[in-house]
């Protein structure tokens, strides 16, 4: 499994785009700095810049270039199954942002996002993999049958056990943006 993650991380590093599995679904990442790879996963998702990314990382650490301040209620969450919108850090590009007020983040708990993230050493786009309207893939196959020849790789893995895509919560109002 390290030579596969290592080779996921090597293609993210230079600016690719990989498949890989998250807490419900597969997921589509690249380095969220990288303007080229964030709008070619849109292209590919057909996904309008407007409605902004979610990030995912390995720990808090991971997230201080995207923002400055995060709640204690929200550092109790994580790592999990939980993403929440926070204000932003000065400087975060709008291709991530969309053309929301807040930055959609998540310390994922799935194993194997969490070390590609840890071996990116970075946090990464977390967008699912699917077209607009498409339901998301939830295997390796079926990412490999509908992505093949589209990305630059699809990691071998398993989703988790989540029912539903994460909840997404407004850690500044409460508000619960997305049910899970």
């Amino acid at each position: 499994m390290s030579g596969q993650l290592t080779q996921a991380a090597r293609i993210i590093q230079k600016g690719g785009v990989v498949a890989y599995a998250t807490e419900y679904c597969f997921g589509l990442g690249c380095d969220p700095m990288n303007r080229a790879a964030v709008l070619r996963i849109l292209r590919l998702k057909r996904r309008p810049v407007q409605k902004g990314l979610l990030l995912i990382a390995a720990n808090v650490e991971q997230l201080a270039p995207y923002v400055d301040d995060i709640p204690p209620a929200v550092l109790a969450t994580w790592p999990g199954p939980y993403t929440w919108l926070l204000q932003p850090r000065d400087g975060v590009p709008g291709w991530i942002t969309g053309e929301h007020a807040r930055i959609a983040l998540r310390v994922t708990a799935h194993a194997q996002a969490a070390a590609l993230c840890k071996t990116v050493g970075m946090a990464i786009v977390s967008t699912s993999a699917n077209r607009a309207g498409a339901e998301p893939t939830r295997s390796f196959r079926d990412t490999v049958r509908r992505f093949q020849g589209e990305v630059d790789y699809i990691l071998p893995g398993r989703v988790g056990d989540a029912p539903a895509p994460t909840p997404i919560r407004d850690a500044i109002t409460g508000e619960l943006v997305r049910p899970g």
